[in-house]
């Protein structure tokens, strides 16, 4: 497994008081006050404006986010991370219009650009990841607010802090 390391600063630029994290953080509010900048130097991670993996999240790969609130349109620090294990073999899941694994499916095995397109789904509103780690987006091409997705089932999003949320467009976390 690869192993991730992504450091946080308080302020812009790479300045203040610094965390360095090398896996999974549910609460970085008893290690910075705020964080306004941060750097992966391998791997990559999810990062959320809430603690305990909640709120709006953004995807993090190796680079410097010299100032990632204005970056990403956080109005928000980040308050928690999760370093995305990097995983080798297929990719495979199961995405599904309607909550509880209901309506129209689809199994995918690859980046999705836009669901409506290719399977005349109006909707995803829960899904199954099977293998791989994925990235959903609420908008096509892959834009908008984004949710890590690893495998598991998830038969609604509301669960997980995305009430209303919808997904038009899916990607694969590869070696980037």
């Amino acid at each position: 497994m690869t192993m991730g390391k992504i450091t946080f600063y308080e302020d812009k630029n790479f300045q203040g008081r610094s965390y360095e994290c090398m896996s999974d953080c549910s609460d970085m509010t008893s290690n910075l006050s705020r964080c306004q900048s941060c750097r992966v130097e391998s791997g990559c991670f999810m990062v959320y404006d809430r603690p305990n993996y909640m709120g709006n999240q953004y995807f993090m790969k190796r680079g410097e986010y010299s100032d990632h609130m204005s970056m990403m349109g956080m109005r928000d620090c980040i308050k928690s991370c999760r370093m995305i294990p990097m995983h080798r073999g297929q990719f495979r899941m199961k995405i599904y219009e309607r909550e509880n694994f209901g309506g129209q499916m689809n199994e995918l095995m690859d980046d999705c650009d836009n669901i409506q397109d290719r399977y005349r789904m109006s909707d995803c509103q829960s899904c199954n990841v099977m293998d791989g780690h994925w990235l959903m987006y609420e908008q096509p091409q892959f834009r908008g607010k984004q949710m890590y997705m690893r495998p598991g089932e998830y038969r609604n999003f509301r669960d997980m802090g995305m009430s209303g949320q919808r997904f038009m467009s899916m990607k694969r976390i590869t070696d980037m």
